[in-house]
């Protein structure tokens, strides 16, 4: 019993008794009734904890060890690897995307211009962001995406529990997104089903078939290479407490689905799971640099703590008598970053005073020749002046910078997800 010790605490941990009343509208009422739905659900918990990535190895495993069958809950009878299967088909909603049906055999191999090493996908579709924010804001959401039920799983044995443990605060929450390339272990050749090769045809571009028919061709940034597969999209909280990392959403798309999009869906459909979680920031990277972003946190009241994308440069909205650098903070007649003194809410402006008069200088080479006051020159910065530049929290506030350093709690995640269960398998070079 030692070896599994720690899978024990974590399955008894887990209240799965919802999960029944749950999943009963997937199964006939009528007939012989189904059962071991929730033994079902935590097999698969279990075996990925004990890093098994066959399932056919994985239901052999169960039926010859006592202690394994004890700890999902069967005596006698144990699931079938048929009904593993049939578990996994009534979870995943989207039925027609699993049929084997015939597509083109050249329509994931539109690649195009290979991006720089470390650099990402730009995003193709102009406008997409705005349609998206527009979608979203109208209280719209996409109600027959194929994960829906396993969202709403994971939020009622996972996000729910730990809200009421007070391991997710309710209030002012600070979300962080990424998103990360899932390989796909089918092959995006597909199946061959014509007789051309018997026919000595080898090159031919029949229709094929294609066994994981919702993967798609992406880039992958990090080793900078061409993938077949997906974008695994997680939303994360870091418990300051207990130094732990929680994903509260998580959402799959196709590997040529862009972030900034991926980014706004998921935070809409957390809102729309778990209404409860009062966000206050998110924490994203500069994939979702984009005015439909901002303006969609502007909405909800969520600060966003965005990184700067510098390729898509900066709009001069604000008066031409400031000097503004790149992140958005006034520069005085010397030279020196201005230092931010607050925030107005009554005028919606932020405020930032000389950094001499503010002891962040030992001298200044303007000093005669600026503001004779001993309070020194005071200058005002506005949102409505560029909702992208010129953010509630100050880029190179110590305060921004506190809160930007949490979105490394989704890197975290993702990392752990792709290595620890084994969902990263095949050598990404090839």
């Amino acid at each position: 019993f030692k070896q599994f010790e720690s899978s024990f605490y974590k399955l008894t941990a887990l209240n799965l008794d919802p999960v029944a009343e749950k999943l009963k509208p997937l199964y006939s009422s009528t007939g012989r009734p189904a059962c071991l739905q929730a033994e079902i659900f935590r097999s698969f918990i279990l075996m990925m904890d004990l890093n098994f990535t066959s399932l056919t190895n994985w239901v052999k495993f169960i039926q010859s060890d006592t202690i394994i069958k004890a700890l999902i809950g069967c005596n006698q009878s144990t699931p079938s690897l048929g009904a593993h299967y049939d578990f996994i088909n009534r979870l995943w909603l989207n039925k027609q995307s699993r049929t084997k049906r015939l597509l083109p055999y050249n329509r994931n191999f539109t690649k195009g211009k290979k991006p720089a090493a470390n650099a990402k996908l730009p995003n193709k579709k102009t406008g997409s962001g705005e349609k998206m924010t527009t979608f979203l804001l109208k209280g719209r959401l996409f109600s027959k995406r194929p994960e829906k039920l396993l969202q709403e799983l994971f939020d009622l044995v996972a996000v729910q529990p730990s809200l009421e443990l007070g391991l997710i605060p309710k209030e002012e929450l600070t979300l962080s997104g990424d998103g990360t390339a899932v390989h796909c272990h089918s092959s995006k050749y597909g199946v061959k089903v014509c007789n051309c090769k018997n026919e000595g045809i080898f090159d031919c571009k029949c229709d094929r078939r294609f066994p994981d028919t919702d993967a798609r061709i992406g880039w992958d940034s990090s080793p900078a290479v061409w993938y077949y597969g997906y974008t695994l999209y997680t939303l994360t909280i870091y418990n300051p407490k207990y130094k732990i990392d929680l994903p509260v959403c998580l959402r799959f798309v196709g590997a040529n689905r862009h972030d900034s999009i991926t980014g706004i869906v998921t935070l809409a459909e957390l809102r729309s799971l778990t209404p409860e979680l009062k966000v206050l920031n998110l924490c994203l990277d500069s994939a979702n640099d984009n005015y439909p972003t901002y303006e969609l946190c502007n909405e909800w009241n969520i600060r966003p703590f965005i990184d700067l994308n510098r390729k898509r440069g900066t709009v001069a909205k604000y008066p031409i008598h400031l000097s503004i650098n790149e992140y958005g903070i006034p520069t005085c007649a010397g030279g020196h970053l201005m230092v931010h003194n607050g925030y107005c809410k009554g005028r919606r402006r932020h405020k930032w005073r000389c950094p001499l008069k503010c002891k962040k200088l030992d001298d200044c080479s303007m000093k005669s020749v600026c503001s004779p006051s001993e309070y020194g020159r005071v200058i005002y910065t506005k949102s409505d002046w560029d909702i992208r530049l010129f953010t509630p929290v100050p880029r190179g506030s110590k305060t921004y910078k506190e809160i930007y350093k949490q979105r490394t709690s989704c890197e975290r995640m993702n990392n752990r997800i792709l290595n620890d269960y084994k969902l990263l398998m095949k050598n990404i070079g090839e």
